[in-house]
């Protein structure tokens, strides 16, 4: 890649969404799932990838799916070795472990969220046949490990719940509703935001995939684009296990640059609005400096600017096009497993509301709440997901080598060491 393909302007016609955008977002991050009961996402999947054209799926032991664009068809690929978008398929759900009675079910839960949210809570218990049973939480179960386990009583007796039969929290349906932004600038703006059950991680899913088709479009008109690929994991939720089995088998080139996508906990300082996140690292590692120099090298070039102003710029200067860069220390993703396993890796996110579905978390885990906490819609803003397929975009287009520091500093040098 040369140093004039790495800093030519980005064609940032990722955006806007159209209605089918929308209409996969809402239905993808409505569909229920459970770490190892993926299996309702990867049939959406199926029927997306059933109306594309020159996209190929290959699976590997584990389910996982790597989806990637036809060789054989379209411009060349740039030089360079492929770059790949990661998400996983789970959010954190019940699985039955027993069947206690007729109206009666012990069910493990996969994820992570305080105990303070499931007694009384209502679920929706997803069987084999395609039934939807209603149910409410009524106390702890005997398991310990490797999950906690919760018992149930269902609002009706019946024979078709089996072992393995997986159930979620009863949410409302799904809306896009406009409110004002937190991450807004100015701060009284307004947006869309989506209230759904799993935007973690369905929603960076679909911008994958939205982006997935846009990249394929371009190289279908005869745009050079990297060999972009999108690998979709299963049992995130419960250790990057899918992650895991693909990173130990090499199911992606050695020299892949991964960019695994993630929907985090927002707070003051990464809020909802601000724009997706280049993050640099998660509560156990820090991510790969170069490819993260990278992909914040591509949010510049779209936004024409840094992500936050310097202290010799006024506030009015920040860009339009908004993107943050930050830790994000409050969890861990599979980016550190990539970087783990030898894989150069960094991760993009969305900033989110009622993280695993903890509505009123801060007042949860700080003990001020006056009420039981109870569970609701995670949320995302349209902005920062519209925000996030502009950068994949950009990242299949064109992701140079390095964020640029190495120069700047050789330039500095060359510029001002006559002061010394």
């Amino acid at each position: 890649m040369t140093d004039t393909q790495s800093q030519r302007p980005l064609d940032t016609s990722a955006g806007p969404l159209t209605a089918a955008d929308r209409e996969l977002l809402i239905g993808l991050t409505s569909t229920p799932t459970a770490a190892g009961n993926e299996h309702r996402v990867i049939a959406q999947i199926e029927q997306w990838l059933g109306a594309q054209t020159g996209l190929i799926r290959r699976d590997d032991p584990h389910g996982n799916i790597e989806i990637s664009m036809d060789p054989r068809s379209g411009a060349a690929f740039r030089d360079g070795p492929p770059v790949f978008f990661t998400a996983h398929m789970d959010h954190p759900g019940f699985v039955v472990e027993r069947i206690i009675g007729p109206a009666t079910i012990e069910l493990s839960f996969r994820g992570g969220v305080m105990d303070d949210y499931f007694p009384g809570a209502r679920i929706v218990l997803h069987t084999k046949a395609g039934e939807a049973l209603g149910g409410v939480v009524t106390g702890r179960g005997d398991l310990t490990t490797p999950d906690k386990s919760w018992m149930c009583d269902l609002d009706a007796e019946t024979e078709r719940v089996i072992v393995g039969d997986f159930a979620t929290w009863e949410l409302p349906e799904a809306e896009i509703v406009e409110e004002p932004l937190p991450g807004a600038n100015p701060s009284q703006e307004r947006g869309e935001v989506l209230y759904t059950n799993a935007c973690d991680d369905l929603a960076a899913l679909v911008a994958a995939l939205v982006a997935m088709d846009r990249i394929n479009t371009k190289r279908a008109k005869g745009e050079a684009v990297h060999d972009t690929r999108v690998l979709l994991t299963r049992a995130e939720e419960i250790g990057f296990i899918g992650a895991i089995g693909a990173s130990r088998d090499g199911f992606m080139p050695k020299d892949a640059r991964i960019i695994a996508l993630e929907n985090s906990r927002a707070f003051d300082d990464s809020p909802i609005g601000g724009g997706p996140i280049v993050r640099v690292g998660d509560r156990v590692s820090v991510f790969c400096p170069s490819l993260t120099g990278a992909v914040a090298k591509v949010a510049e070039r779209i936004a024409g600017g840094p992500a936050s102003v310097t202290a010799s710029q006024k506030l009015s200067e920040k860009p339009a096009w908004r993107w943050q860069r930050k830790l994000m220390a409050g969890g861990a993703c599979e980016a550190s497993v990539y970087c783990q396993f030898g894989y150069e890796a960094t991760c993009v996110c969305l900033p989110l509301g009622n993280y695993h579905n903890m509505a009123g978390l801060a007042e949860a885990q700080a003990g001020t709440n006056t009420t039981q906490p109870r569970v609701g819609r995670e949320h995302i803003a349209i902005r920062d997901f519209r925000g996030m397929v502009d950068l994949l975009v950009g990242c299949g287009e064109d992701l140079p080598q390095t964020g640029g520091l190495g120069e700047r500093l050789e330039k500095l040098w060359e510029d001002r060491k006559s002061v010394l």
